[in-house]
């Protein structure tokens, strides 16, 4: 079970002497040249094909809250026929390729993501207090095959270690279809806007500890939503290149660096612990982004970490 947002937060803001920079070249961990990564390769099989990204929407959320992250998933595809000649949210998503060739140089396989089908439970139907297994319970509720089923709980949901460990999960889960085995991919992410906004909403919201700087303007106009495309951004990353746990990572399999928690609070060139980065900023709102995305929007994205250079990789 991965927690990629706690990381990422953790050592943004307290490792002050690990600087981690888009220029910086990350160490390698042993002398085989087809293991010479931070992140190492277990095995196991990357999430391919094409594979549909259902949200689950647990608790109270606006019509244009959820537009801004189904919005994202959108995204991901393809660049707005606007953006070409400008960073994107497909080609921030493009760095996921590199993983599925250094798995697989010969024959690599591939990953298509869809926006599937929206579930709303705005009733709370199971409580407003949820332990890992619960989370587990509601994301059965999407596809059980050739699916990410994403559960988004609402700011007045508390989860077991939300905003005490980290901001989100990924996880996998066995299920039977028409007789046969599968397994299918998981997240889940909390909107912190009450509860942790400066733990898991940072940049946009003063940071609880570690260096102190003004928070920078969210460029959806919503601190907790734009919080939550942060973390889901980094999960999807994980999600993609270590579904099953035995992908690409480093360090214990219950808490992992992946393919973006290996490069904590990097969102632009020039990142330091408390500063994101030099990011693009819109001159009418004053809103921080480094990535465009379908109708319009604007996204705040981390680095992914690069397998061919052995760099955080970021695209502004």
């Amino acid at each position: 079970m991965a927690s990629p947002s706690f990381v990422v937060k953790f050592f943004a803001l307290i490792s002050l002497f690990s600087v981690c920079c888009a220029s910086r070249i990350l160490t390698t961990q042993i002398e085989d040249p087809q293991n010479q990564q931070l992140l190492r390769y277990h095995n196991g099989a990357l999430l391919q094909g094409k594979i549909a990204v259902n949200l689950i929407w647990y608790g109270k959320f606006k019509p244009s809250q959820r537009a801004i992250v189904a919005d994202f998933i959108t995204s991901l595809a393809a660049s707005p026929p606007s953006s070409r000649n400008q960073p994107s949210v497909a080609a921030w998503w493009k760095n996921i390729e590199k993983y599925y060739h250094l798995a697989n140089a010969k024959k690599p396989s591939s990953l298509s993501l869809y926006l599937g089908k929206q579930i709303l439970d705005e009733s709370y139907s199971i409580g407003k207090s949820l332990s890992e297994k619960q989370i587990v319970q509601l994301a059965s509720k999407g596809d059980q095959r050739n699916a990410v089923n994403v559960v988004l709980t609402a700011s007045d949901v508390a989860v077991d270690g939300f905003c005490v460990n980290r901001c989100g999960t990924h996880g996998s889960k066995n299920a039977l279809v028409k007789g046969k085995n599968y397994k299918f991919a998981y997240i889940w992410v909390g909107n912190s806007e009450t509860q942790c906004p400066g733990y898991c909403a940072w940049p946009f919201h003063q940071p609880i500890y570690g260096p102190q700087s003004p928070p920078l303007v969210a460029p959806n106009n919503d601190v907790g939503l734009d919080g939550m495309v942060m973390s889901l951004g980094g999960l999807l990353a994980g999600t993609a290149t270590n579904p099953f746990g035995n992908g690409f990572y480093q360090g214990p399999s219950e808490a992992p660096l992946e393919a973006a928690t290996a490069c904590p609070g990097v969102y632009a060139k020039g990142a330091y612990p408390g500063y994101a980065g030099d990011l693009l900023v819109d001159p009418t709102s004053g809103a921080s982004y480094n990535a465009h995305g379908a109708h319009g929007r604007k996204y705040l994205l981390p680095a992914i970490y690069d397998p061919s250079t052995s760099k955080c990789s970021t695209l502004v």
